[in-house]
C-alpha cells in the first residue's frame, strides 16, 4: 500500500530509562503489516530531565498533538491515574494503568499487564505448581502480576517490596477481590521461600539501571520455578542464578509481548497477529544482540 494512503497513527511510551524498549518496534513492525503507517516515540523522563510532576504537561502535550495513547511504564502506572477521565474496570481493580487511550476527548485507562503476563506464564510455565507463591514488588507491575497470578489459580500469595506498607495494601486488595487468605504480606522472606512453589519477580532489579539479585541467592532451590518481568536483559541475574541450580524459568519477553498485543489492539481497533509480535520480538532481541 502506498505510503500516501495508509492510515496514520501516533503513538508514546512514557516512563523513566526506557530507551532500549522494545515495544515502539513491535507497534511500528506490527502497524506496517496491517497497512498502518504507526510511529511511536519514546518519552523518557530521565533523558527529559522530568520527574512525575512532569506527567500532566506531558499528557496534555501527547492529547494536543493528537496522539491516539500512550503506554506507560516504571515509574508512572499509578502516578498516571488522577491524570485520566476514565478507568476500564480491569485497572481499577489493579490499580495500575500500562495503557491511556485518548478517544471522544477523553483519557481511558487500561491495564494489559495482567493479561500480557498470564498469557506469558502460561506459554513458559505450564504446569508448575500453583500452591504457595512469593512475589517480589508490589507496585504497578507487581499489582499487575498479583492479579495475574491469584486470577491463573495460585492459591496464596506472599508479597514483599521494599515499602512494607505497599506490600500490605496491595494484599488487602486482593484479598477483597478474590477472597479471605489468598494474599500476605508476612514480613519474612526467608520463611516464605522456604515453603513455596516459585517466586513471581515484580521489580526493576536485574535492569542494566539497577543490577544485582532482588533476593539472596541462598533462598532459591531446584524446586522453585522462577518468572521474571524484566527483560532488558533477558536472561537477568536473577534467571541466570535460578536456571544454574536447575529452576525451570520464565523471561520477561511474554509480559512484554502480550501486553503489547492488547494495547495494540486498543489503540487501533485492530486484532494484531499475537504470534507474528512474538516473532517481532525476537527478531529484535537477536538484532539487539540479547
Amino acid at each position: 500500500m502506498p505510503l500516501t494512503s495508509k492510515r496514520r497513527i501516533l503513538l508514546g511510551l512514557i516512563g523513566a530509562g526506557i530507551q532500549r524498549s522494545l515495544t515502539p518496534a513491535m507497534h511500528e513492525r506490527e502497524g506496517d503489516q496491517q497497512g498502518l503507517r504507526c510511529l511511536y516515540q519514546i518519552i523518557d523522563l530521565d533523558r527529559l530531565g522530568l520527574g512525575l510532576d512532569g506527567l500532566p504537561g506531558l499528557l496534555d502535550a501527547a492529547e494536543a498533538m493528537g496522539f491516539a495513547g500512550l503506554n506507560i511504564t516504571y515509574p508512572a502506572k499509578q502516578a498516571v491515574i488522577p491524570l485520566l477521565d476514565e478507568l476500564c474496570e480491569d485497572a481499577r481493580a489493579i490499580g495500575a494503568v500500562n495503557t491511556v487511550v485518548f478517544k471522544d476527548g477523553k483519557r481511558i485507562g487500561h491495564n494489559t499487564d495482567w493479561w500480557g503476563y498470564a498469557e506469558g506464564f502460561r506459554r513458559s510455565l505450564p504446569g508448575v505448581a500453583l500452591g504457595h507463591v512469593v512475589q517480589l514488588g508490589a507496585g504497578g507491575a507487581g499489582a499487575a502480576t498479583a492479579h495475574a497470578a491469584l486470577a491463573m489459580g495460585v492459591r496464596r500469595l506472599d508479597l514483599f517490596d521494599a515499602d512494607p506498607a505497599r506490600a500490605a495494601v496491595l494484599a488487602a486488595a486482593l484479598c477483597e477481590r478474590f477472597g479471605a487468605g489468598r494474599a500476605a504480606a508476612p514480613g519474612d522472606l526467608g520463611a516464605a521461600m522456604a515453603s513455596s512453589d516459585g517466586l513471581i519477580h515484580a521489580t526493576p532489579t536485574g535492569m542494566a539501571k539497577h543490577p544485582g539479585l532482588p533476593l539472596p541467592a541462598h533462598m532459591l532451590r531446584p524446586t522453585h520455578w522462577v518468572s521474571e518481568i524484566v527483560y532488558f536483559p533477558i536472561q537477568t541475574a536473577l534467571l541466570q542464578q535460578a536456571a544454574r541450580i536447575g529452576c525451570r524459568v520464565s523471561t520477561g519477553g511474554g509480559m512484554a509481548v502480550f501486553q503489547a498485543v492488547k494495547a495494540f489492539e486498543l489503540f487501533t481497533g485492530i486484532s494484531p497477529d499475537a504470534e507474528r509480535m512474538q516473532q517481532h520480538f525476537q527478531d529484535l532481541q537477536q538484532a539487539a544482540g540479547e
